[in-house]
């Protein structure tokens, strides 16, 4: 069965909606974005969050004590690197905050050297932004991928996520800007999206 991430939730409006959708995981952007929120605005969103979701925190280059005290605060469940992030700064990470750790990959032509100590990878789109650019990669290149688990990021949408669930059956598939309209969440393309996978799941 696939999970389900929805990401750069920044509103009252968008938890709202997850709460009644019920994916798995859902994310806060720290990093530089249209969709970062501040330590403030997370909190007060993490409070009204059903508690069977998990929180997200998506960080890039960030200083780890920053991400101590979110973990720490209960804040976020997991946290998500998008940065230069090696695995002495992931162990040194997972050490110090007792969290799971999803490591984000940009994928181009071919499938680069992976890091070996995140307790998840996270395929996405290579890009200069680092992620959140709406565009796929070539699929294939995951066919035969048999290491970590993964969430399958980058242009996913309610139209080609099954398509994708069907070919690489990945761990979860993660979601932004697939689900807005005019760069803010759209309630109903996130309930097209979460029926496309929870219709693939049942086949």
């Amino acid at each position: 069965m696939t999970k389900i991430k929805i990401c750069g939730l920044s509103r009252t409006e968008d938890i709202e909606a997850v709460n009644r959708l019920l994916p798995d995981f859902i994310g806060f952007v720290f990093a530089e974005s249209r969709r970062k929120v501040d330590m403030k605005t997370a909190a007060l969103l993490k409070q009204n969050l059903d508690s069977r979701i998990k929180a997200v925190g998506v960080f890039v280059n960030e200083n780890i004590d920053t991400i101590m005290k979110l973990c720490q605060d209960e804040i976020i469940d997991i946290v998500q690197l998008h940065g230069d992030e090696d695995d002495e700064y992931i162990m040194r990470l997972k050490a110090n905050c007792n969290c799971r750790v999803i490591k984000a990959v940009g994928i181009g032509d071919t499938l680069p050297t992976l890091p070996k100590t995140p307790d998840c990878l996270l395929f996405d789109t290579l890009s200069v932004q680092r992620g959140g650019v709406g565009k796929t990669f070539d699929w294939n290149i995951l066919k035969d991928y048999t290491g970590l688990p993964y969430f399958l990021a980058g242009g996913l949408s309610p139209d080609n996520v099954a398509e994708a669930i069907q070919l690489l059956a990945p761990f979860c598939v993660d979601v932004s800007s697939g689900v807005e309209t005019n760069g803010i969440k759209d309630t109903e393309k996130m309930e097209q999206f979460v029926r496309s996978v929870m219709g693939t799941n049942v086949r």
